[in-house]
């Protein structure tokens, strides 16, 4: 028997805010992704909070999402 991954949407139902996620989902003509975390998911809309803006996704659109790790560490510059 082959093990099932959940749905995107039952992966972000059941995912805690704060859960670092990336979502990729339908826009005029095509897809886009958010990249952020996920602050939280209702019955019809996810908010995502990516580094320029809070996005509210329509659950309808989106076509797949997973957990995503943390953002690497900017390392110190060395002194000149």
């Amino acid at each position: 028997m082959i093990p099932t991954s959940p749905s995107p949407r039952e992966f972000l139902a059941t995912a805690s805010p704060g859960t670092r996620v990336v979502v990729r989902y339908r826009i005029d003509g095509g897809f886009t992704d958010a990249l952020g975390d996920l602050l939280e998911c209702g019955a019809s809309a996810c908010t995502v909070r990516t580094r320029s803006a809070d996005v509210v996704i329509h659950l309808d659109l989106v076509v797949a999402a997973k957990q995503v790790p943390p953002p690497p560490r900017r390392s110190a510059r060395p002194g000149i």
